[in-house]
């Protein structure tokens, strides 16, 4: 009889033993499953990140670093700029905008200028000025750039130079200093990249680029 019960005593042990041993599977298959499903959403969040930064990085926003002097005094060399390529997709590029456009005898190369003159203008740099000839000003108008420091003379004189319907002329602002359109010639619109949008280094010029407000 004592061994009856000795037997059933150990026959329960080893059951409640099974039990546990099954409990504690299920509770670790629980575990690996629920981390199994965080880490499947942890991929699918940096995929989806990836996706959104690529996205973001070739189509609609582009880091651009500052190599010289052409732009200052409002841009200097090894600033970090960031260049909407969004805009000029639903609209023209304007006047007084800094745009980076691929250089027409090296697409290689990247230059950062401003936009002066628009397709179907006519634009004369003479007298350390700049003469704008549209439809508004057949007879021209000397744009006035309050970018520009007041004593600040356009070096270069070039005769008027008429666009196409699709050119830009475009001047760096360190007009003494600058390779740009009086060297190089009007721009066509599939170089252009995009405009600056907005200064992020140094932190103490970070600044959003807004539109200057011209005469004409």
């Amino acid at each position: 009889m004592m061994d009856f019960q000795l037997y059933g005593l150990f026959r329960l042990k080893f059951i409640m033993l099974e039990e546990e041993k099954k409990s504690s599977k299920k509770i670790i298959l629980s575990y690996l499953a629920r981390a199994g499903l965080f880490l499947l959403e942890l991929v699918k969040v940096a995929v989806l990140a990836g996706i959104t930064i690529a996205f973001v990085r070739y189509f609609l926003f582009k880091p651009f670093y500052v190599k010289g002097a052409s732009m200052e005094p409002n841009f200097f060399d090894k600033e970090y700029l960031i260049i909407d390529e969004l805009s000029y997709r639903l609209r023209p590029p304007q006047r007084g905008e800094v745009i980076v456009f691929k250089y027409p005898e090296n697409p290689k190369e990247f230059f950062l200028k401003r936009i002066i003159g628009l397709p179907g203008e006519g634009v004369k740099v003479s007298d350390g000025k700049v003469t704008i000839y549209n439809k508004e000003h057949p007879e021209g108008v000397v744009l006035n750039e309050p970018y520009l420091p007041k004593d600040l003379l356009t070096a270069g004189d070039r005769p008027r130079v008429q666009l196409n319907g699709s050119q830009y002329f475009v001047l760096g602002d360190n007009r003494s200093n600058s390779f740009d359109s009086r060297r190089f010639g009007a721009i066509n619109k599939d170089l252009v990249i995009g405009r600056v949008f907005f200064r992020g280094w140094p932190f103490n010029r970070a600044a959003i680029i807004s539109e200057p407000e011209l005469n004409i």
